[in-house]
């Protein structure tokens, strides 16, 4: 069969169906509207601080990608946690900070890329006197994606102790 010839077929089935070419549920493109999903609010037990979670995905298997956009206030930050296949951030809004176990307090800011690799303990939030947005990606593995750990103490947001 020629390229025409399975066109053709394709659009007269589309045609017989009114114009609506027949896909299955699960090879269809899916569309999340902006706002159609409500924020919420970050828990306590992962969050210091004020923190928003807006429009959090995780697809359906054999997807493993999942994520969200997290806004945090002044201050607020993650608890210490870990990914099992690591996470990669996009900075969207103000200033932040990141800082894996052991090392020192990296600033962020608006267009940076950060890669956190699979199984390093870390933290991540906004800085002291500016908000800051991101988006979060992690792959999931065995249906987790993140295992939280304690809160970062004053002394670790500010870049002392470990």
């Amino acid at each position: 069969m020629t390229a025409v010839g399975i066109a053709r077929d394709v659009f007269a089935e589309g045609e017989a169906q009114g114009g609506k070419p027949s896909v299955p549920a699960d090879k269809a493109v899916v569309v999340t509207k902006a706002g159609s999903q409500p924020s919420a609010a970050g828990a306590a037990d992962n969050f210091t601080g004020a923190v928003r979670v807006d429009m959090r995905f995780q697809r359906p298997l054999p997807a493993r990608v999942g994520g969200g956009i997290v806004t945090f206030e002044p201050g607020a930050r993650t608890a210490w946690h870990t990914h099992p296949l690591g996470q990669t951030l996009i900075v969207t809004g103000g200033k932040g900070q990141v800082r894996h176990w052991g090392g020192p307090v990296q600033q962020i800011g608006v267009g940076d890329l950060v890669w956190i690799p699979p199984g390093v303990k870390h933290w991540h939030g906004a800085s002291a006197t500016d908000g800051m947005a991101h988006v979060a990606i992690a792959e999931a593995q065995g249906g987790q994606s993140v295992t939280w750990m304690e809160q970062v103490s004053d002394a670790q947001y500010r870049g002392s102790g470990r």
